[in-house]
C-alpha cells in the first residue's frame, strides 16, 4: 500500500508533486504568508546559480520552521524577471513590512546557506537587511 502525501493545508498531494492537491477545492483560501521571495529559475539565472534554488531555500525554511505559521516565508520560482545581468536574481515582497516590499537581490548564487538563514530570520523579525545591501538592485524610472 502506497503512503499518501498530505500538504500543509491538509490536502492529499498528486504523486510526484510537492504540494499540488489531488482534489482542487476552489473555495479553499490560499495559505497565509508574511513574505514571498521570487527566485529566478530561467535559463541564464539557473546556469549562474541553481535550477533547484527554490527547493533549496524551501528546505532551509523548513529547518527554521518558517515554512508555516504567521511568519511563513513563501518561495516561488519565476521565469525571467528581465534582470539577467544580475543573475541569479530574487525579489522579496513582505506583506507586512514596507521596507521589504520589492527588494531585488542580485547574484544570489554568492549567498551561502548561512546568509539565507540570516536573511530569513531578519525578515521574520522585521529587521533591516543592512548587511546584504551590496546585493540590492537599485531601480530607476527611465
Amino acid at each position: 500500500m502506497e503512503n499518501k502525501k498530505i500538504n500543509l493545508m491538509g490536502s492529499e498531494v498528486v504523486s510526484g508533486y510537492q504540494c499540488k492537491p489531488v482534489k482542487l477545492d476552489p473555495n479553499k483560501p490560499i495559505m497565509h504568508y508574511k513574505a514571498i521571495i521570487y527566485i529566478c529559475s530561467d535559463e541564464r539565472c539557473a546556469k549562474a546559480g541553481s535550477k533547484e534554488k527554490a527547493q533549496e531555500l524551501r528546505e532551509i525554511l523548513k529547518e527554521l520552521n518558517l515554512h508555516k505559521g504567521k511568519n511563513r516565508i513563501k518561495i516561488s520560482r519565476s521565469f525571467c524577471q528581465g534582470a539577467c545581468r544580475f543573475r541569479q536574481v530574487a525579489q522579496i515582497n513582505d506583506r507586512f513590512n514596507i521596507e521589504y516590499n520589492s527588494i531585488w537581490l542580485k547574484h544570489t548564487q554568492k549567498l551561502k546557506k548561512e546568509d539565507w538563514i540570516e536573511i530569513f530570520k531578519l525578515i521574520s523579525q522585521n529587521k533591516p537587511l543592512k548587511k546584504y545591501e551590496k546585493f540590492f538592485i537599485p531601480m530607476k524610472v527611465y
